[in-house]
C-alpha cells in the first residue's frame, strides 16, 4: 500500500475495500490528534530511545496508565465474570440478554487489547469488548496478557494461548472461536493462532484485527509515505517498545512477528486499517502473507481514520459502523447454520 488511494493487487482470497464516510468528524478527529497526541508520542519516544533507564521506567509507569481507565464502564446490561490464570487473568463479558458463557454452544471471541506491549488492559478495553459482544451477540474474553518491561513478547503469545486451551478445555468448538484484537493486540491474534496451529492445536474459526501490528521490525514503517501522515504512530514511536524493548541478543528474532510465518491452514481473516495509517505496512504484509497461502482476508481500509477510532464509537459514528461490521463477520464465523453450510 504505497499511498492512501492505492490499492494492491493480491490473490484471489484476498480483498481490499475503500470504506467509511470521510466525514468533517473524522477529518477533524485526525487534524487534532496530529497536532496533539502525535507530537507528545514522539517526545516521549525521544527520550526513552536517548535513555535506557528512563525507557525502563516509561514502561513501567505505561503499565499504571490502565489504572487511569477505571472510572470506564461498560453499556447498560453488560455482564462482568473474572477468570483467574496462573500468570495472568482475564474477563468474561456479555450482555443479559446473551447466555452465560459457560454455555459454549454459541461460541466466544477471545479479544486481546491493544496497547503497544506496554499498556492498556481490561479497563481500557471494556466498553470497546462489551459493544463487540451485544453486536455480534456473542461473549468476549478479554485477556490481560503479560506485557512489557517485566515479560516479553514470547510470554505474551503463551498467555493467549493459554486461554485458547481454557476455551477448548471447557467445551467451545475451535471453528466457533474468533481471535481478535486491536495494534499490538491484533499483531497477538495472529501469533497465537499461528502458534496454535505450531503446537497441534486446531485453529480458531476466525481471526478479526483492528490496526494489527504485525511486524516488531519498524524499519519499512519508517520508510513508508504514511509515516509522515498518520495521525498517532509512526515506525519511530513503535520501535522503542518493539525494537528497543523486546530486543534480545543480536536483535529482533523475526519469528516473533507473525508477518514472518506461512499462514498455510489459517482461517477466514477479517482487518480493519485507517488510510493514512503507518500500520498498513503490516496489513499489506499480513494480507500478502493470506494470498501465498491461500487464504480468505478481508481488508477495510477506512478513509481518514485514526488509529484504534474503533475505541471512539461512544462518538464516531464510522466507529459505531466499523464495530458493526467487525461483529458481522464474527456472527458468520459462528452462527450455527453457517457451520452446518460449510460457509463461513
Amino acid at each position: 500500500m504505497t499511498d492512501p488511494a492505492h490499492k494492491p493487487t493480491f490473490g484471489d482470497t484476498v480483498t481490499i475495500e475503500t470504506v467509511g464516510s470521510d466525514s468533517a468528524v473524522q477529518r477533524s478527529s485526525h487534524a487534532v490528534a496530529r497536532a496533539l497526541l502525535r507530537p507528545a508520542l514522539e517526545l516521549l519516544a525521544r527520550i526513552a530511545a536517548r535513555h535506557p533507564t528512563a525507557r525502563t521506567h516509561g514502561f513501567r509507569a505505561a503499565n499504571f496508565i490502565e489504572l487511569a481507565a477505571y472510572p470506564l464502564r461498560p453499556s447498560r446490561g453488560t455482564r462482568r465474570r473474572i477468570v483467574m490464570f496462573e500468570q495472568f487473568r482475564a474477563e468474561w463479558l456479555w450482555h443479559k440478554d446473551l447466555p452465560d458463557p459457560d454455555q459454549a454452544a454459541q461460541g466466544a471471541i477471545l479479544y486481546f487489547h491493544g496497547g503497544a506491549f506496554i499498556l492498556g488492559g481490561l479497563h481500557s478495553h471494556r466498553r470497546m469488548a462489551a459493544r463487540l459482544a451485544r453486536a455480534s451477540g456473542i461473549p468476549v474474553l478479554v485477556v490481560d496478557y503479560r506485557q512489557l518491561p517485566l515479560a516479553h513478547i514470547t510470554d505474551s503469545i503463551t498467555d493467549a494461548v493459554d486461554s485458547y486451551r481454557y476455551l477448548l478445555d471447557r467445551g467451545y468448538a475451535p471453528g466457533k472461536i474468533v481471535f481478535a484484537g486491536d495494534s499490538a493486540g491484533g499483531g497477538l491474534a495472529f501469533s497465537a493462532a499461528l502458534a496454535a496451529r505450531d503446537e497441534g492445536l486446531p485453529v480458531p474459526g476466525g481471526i478479526a484485527a483492528i490496526s494489527p501490528w504485525a511486524d516488531l521490525d519498524c524499519s519499512a514503517k519508517r520508510a513508508h509515505p504514511n509515516e509522515a501522515h498518520d495521525a498517532m504512530l509512526s515506525g519511530f514511536i513503535l520501535s522503542v517498545p518493539g525494537e528497543l524493548g523486546m530486543a534480545r541478543g543480536n536483535g529482533l528474532d523475526p519469528a516473533w512477528s507473525a508477518v514472518n510465518h506461512d499462514f498455510h491452514g489459517m482461517p477466514a481473516i477479517f482487518i480493519q486499517v485507517g488510510s493514512l495509517e503507518v500500520l498498513r505496512v503490516d496489513v499489506d504484509l499480513l494480507a500478502r502473507r493470506c494470498a501465498e497461502a491461500h487464504v480468505p482476508c478481508t481488508v477495510q481500509v477506512w478513509k481518514h481514520a485514526i488509529h484504534d477510532f474503533q475505541l471512539g464509537a461512544d462518538l464516531l459514528p464510522d466507529a459505531r459502523a466499523a464495530v458493526g461490521d467487525m461483529a458481522h463477520f464474527i456472527y458468520r464465523i459462528t452462527d450455527p447454520d453457517n457451520l452446518k453450510a460449510g460457509t463461513p
